[in-house]
């Protein structure tokens, strides 16, 4: 029988444990203390502890650590240092926050399946962590490094900016088809595999042609890359990989070609809306690309570009589509043929939703 001290644990005495192990002691300190002591008013620092997610105490609360307040300090620095600016010191905390807190999520969430924190005891869950966390933490701080190195390379050999800050770059949206529909009819098991898939399938299409994904949104992925030809590649595979991989959702595509506003990872402006809108207004199993893609691909071997009747979308009252295909595609139509097929799914549209109206009227009319 073990003794009381290797008894299982409760979930409280778990997080306890859990904060002595992770952040080296338990609490000590109040907000003032850890203001006081890195020489910042506590109204900034209360403003950069909200910026990085963590719930807000009240101010004789002790609840930091000396990590809390090393790492404080090691924020101050970096503002000394000139790293960050007050304008930007805001928003880069919040992404580290949001980006951490979402690791950390699925970190647990992971070790969670393997282990149970609170039939473990003091001891071993000592030892769990003690093996656990350094490896996450090398791990972490090599694939940063690595991405820094990445970013450092794009910004050094990528074309100059302009005055405004933004650079030329193709801007691509790929989304799942129906994504909203299947959901209804997934478990939680399958549809968590729908989006593992996805994503990881999607990662190895984007950087095998040299782009990188900016986030994921929910059934959605946005993705950029220096080249047009870069995302053209990238946005034909996406669609096309449902052919190739039952698994793997039908996707639509919508890409476009222009200045960007790259901040803080994320990238901005009306290259970025448009590549959103054609995606909107895609088909399933197809890619849209705007007018500059269009010309930046033009002489292009590679690849087919056929003019779209203009579409209206948010924002946009006149948008000028363009279907990117392959030039080796032989399910691509010639012009007339594909005017008439697309008038032919117009009309199928108009059909369907006058049915659909048909239905509902009449079923109306039942109840009443």
């Amino acid at each position: 029988m073990p003794g009381a001290a290797d008894s299982p644990l409760d979930p409280q005495r778990v997080v306890d444990l859990l904060e002595e192990q992770l952040l080296g002691s338990h609490p000590t300190l109040t907000g003032p203390q850890i203001a006081a002591a890195v020489g910042i008013d506590m109204d900034l620092a209360r403003q950069r502890w909200r910026s990085l997610g963590f719930t807000a105490v009240d101010d004789d609360a002790v609840v930091f650590t000396e990590a809390d307040l090393e790492a404080m300090r090691l924020t101050q620095r970096l503002h000394e240092l000139g790293m960050v600016t007050g304008d930007d010191e805001a928003a880069l905390i919040r992404t580290l926050g949001r980006s951490f807190a979402r690791l950390a999520e699925w970190q647990l969430s992971l070790l969670g399946r393997e282990i149970d924190p609170t039939s473990l005891s003091p001891g071993e869950l000592q030892e769990v962590i003690a093996d656990v966390a350094p490896l996450i933490e090398q791990v972490q701080s090599y694939v940063w490094r690595r991405h820094v190195l990445n970013a450092a390379s794009r910004l050094l050999l990528a074309p100059a900016a302009d005055e405004e800050g933004t650079v030329g770059t193709a801007i691509g949206f790929a989304d799942i088809v129906g994504y909203t529909r299947q959901t209804r009819a997934l478990t939680q098991e399958e549809l968590a595999r729908l989006v593992d898939v996805f994503e990881a399938r999607a990662l190895t299409i984007v950087t095998g042609h040299g782009g990188r994904i900016i986030k994921t949104i929910g059934d959605e992925i946005l993705f950029a890359a220096d080249q047009p030809e870069q995302a053209a590649q990238i946005a034909l595979e996406l669609v096309e990989e449902h052919t190739r991989d039952e698994d793997f959702p039908t996707l639509r595509a919508g890409l476009a070609w222009g200045p960007v506003l790259h901040r803080l990872g994320d990238v901005f402006g009306p290259t970025v809306n448009i590549a959103a809108r054609l995606t909107s207004v895609a088909r399933r199993g197809t890619a849209l690309a705007d007018k500059g893609m269009a010309d930046a691909l033009h002489d292009h071997e590679m690849f087919r570009l056929r003019r779209m009747r203009r579409t209206s979308v948010k924002g946009y009252r006149r948008l000028e589509p363009w279907r990117l295909t392959r030039a080796d595609d032989d399910d691509a139509l010639p012009p007339a043929a594909a005017f008439l097929q697309e008038k032919g799914e117009d009309l199928r549209r108009v059909v369907d939703e006058m049915q659909a109206r048909a239905h509902r009227a009449a079923a109306a009319e039942d109840l009443d």
